[in-house]
């Protein structure tokens, strides 16, 4: 375990935990999360409201051999909010969001939304970069890596983080940064919820506009190569206020788009640009490789309301399977592929998406934080979105056999929150860092107690570190 430090809380008792057991009213609603295939039933639910509650909750499940589950925004695609026979740690009543301006800085409680964040640092003219769905928990994503609009401008969201007060395995409670712990400050900068919970976030702010030129353009499926392969040269050249995600899908009923267009599959690439409004269209037109949209909504718009955009499209409550794939281009071959397979997406909710990195997010060197897919410019993200439990087999089986078609044009490698797998996910996920990762998670979780995620094993502790230091 860590070494002593004298500031820090120590073990919690378990006096005033605030359990919800299944025989509560309240059960049945609590364990609900975002993807609906996570249908799961924890042993209890520990309501918390401060770190305190927290480190006692810790300290019940290890006492009891319980494996523990967070809850911050239930937002994450493998549901590992919630697990059945586990102690769900249930932070949502923990989403206070404290903004210093003089020296932009936000401190946010781990229960925390984006929606929370977002409101408190826009009414100051500050932000940090988060991903694309305000309803998605600050936790969960920045300890993933944090992926949106704005991570080409300024870095991933772990790019932005200054510290972290985290409660371990032991309960005890610690604050993590540069200066201290930072084997685990490096560890949670993209090694999932492997090493404690996080019940308070530090973040860097930054300035920018209240409006930003926001949203989405339509191109019909006969062009979508064309545009593709424009995307695919221009984007990454692209000044680093633009950020934009294609996405293969369904056309919605828009007024924006012709009637007899809705329900065919169509391209979108949803536009995010926070630079200069005079050369913002221009800057922007290149990737439509000189194709005549079928319709957009890309306008001027408050930041705010371009970070909550897309919420109605990844509503609660349904069925959900996706995967993730690095590339360093896009490829015509693989543009091809992507295209053909817009005809058979198994539902209309279902997608292809493809999301761009580069810029900022590159700029951070392979071994200053866990997160492992600094080069990647594009990931792309198939994902299927139903409803009828009964359709579960076809539906996933679609987006199996469409991901490892994919694949093949793929470098190794995925990011984490997007895998909805959490077995046999960890090379994948943490790719050249898994190892480092896993001494880190000896050296603070030795028992695998953080163990509903994409897993890092604690590494196995060999004769000699015994001998040499028997207190670990």
């Amino acid at each position: 375990m860590p070494g002593n430090t004298s500031n820090n809380s120590g073990p919690q008792s378990t006096a005033q935990l605030d359990l919800i057991t299944k025989e509560h009213p309240d059960y049945d609603q609590l364990r609900q999360v975002w993807n609906a295939t996570a249908d799961r039933y924890p042993s209890a639910i520990a309501r918390c409201r401060r770190s305190e509650d927290v480190s006692n909750a810790v300290l019940q499940a290890a006492a009891t051999g319980l494996p523990v589950s967070v809850r911050g925004g239930g937002h994450n695609i493998a549901g590992t909010a919630v697990a059945d026979d586990a102690l769900m740690i249930d932070l949502t009543e923990m989403h206070a969001v404290e903004i210093d301006v003089s020296s932009k800085k936000a401190r946010v409680q781990g229960g925390a939304t984006w929606a929370n964040l977002d409101t408190a640092t826009q009414a100051h003219g500050l932000v940090t970069p988060g991903g694309v769905v305000s309803e998605t928990g600050v936790g969960g994503l920045t300890l993933g890596g944090g992926i949106g609009w704005l991570a080409r401008r300024f870095g991933l969201t772990i790019d932005n983080l200054l510290s972290a007060e985290i409660v371990l395995a032991d309960g005890r409670i610690i604050t993590a940064s540069k200066e201290k712990h930072a084997d685990l400050f490096w560890a949670i900068r993209g090694g999932s919820g492997n090493f404690g919970v996080v019940t308070s976030f530090t973040f860097q702010l930054h300035h920018l506009s209240d409006q930003a030129l926001f949203g989405p353009t339509f191109f019909a499926l006969e062009d979508a190569a064309r545009v593709l392969n424009a995307y695919a040269t221009h984007a990454p050249n692209l000044p680093r206020e633009a950020c934009v995600w294609a996405n293969i899908m369904t056309a919605p009923a828009l007024p924006i788009l012709p009637e007899s267009h809705h329900g065919d599959k169509v391209l979108n690439l949803m536009q995010c640009h926070t630079g200069d409004p005079q050369n913002a269209r221009t800057d922007l037109v290149k990737l439509y490789g000189g194709a005549t949209p079928l319709g957009s909504a890309l306008e001027a718009r408050p930041f705010i309301e371009a970070q909550s955009f897309l919420d109605p499209v990844y509503e609660f409550g349904a069925r959900n399977y996706w995967r993730a794939h690095n590339h360093q281009h896009l490829g015509p071959a693989l543009i091809d592929l992507l295209v053909e397979l817009a005809p058979s997406l198994p539902t209309p909710e279902s997608e292809i998406l493809i999301c761009q990195l580069g810029g900022a997010v590159a700029d951070v060197p392979d071994t200053e934080t866990a997160f492992p897919h600094r080069k990647t410019q594009f990931l792309s993200t198939p994902g299927v979105r139903w409803r009828n439990p009964g359709d579960d087999v076809q539906v996933i089986g679609w987006l199996k056999d469409a991901s490892s078609r994919i694949a093949k044009h793929a470098t190794p490698g995925g990011y984490v929150n997007f895998i909805t797998e959490t077995a046999d996910t960890s090379a994948r996920a943490y790719g050249q860092n898994l190892e480092r990762l896993s001494r880190i998670k000896r050296r603070y979780d030795p028992n695998n107690l953080f163990r509903v995620n994409q897993n890092i094993v604690p590494a196995p502790i060999s004769d000699t570190q015994r001998d040499a230091a028997p207190g670990i």
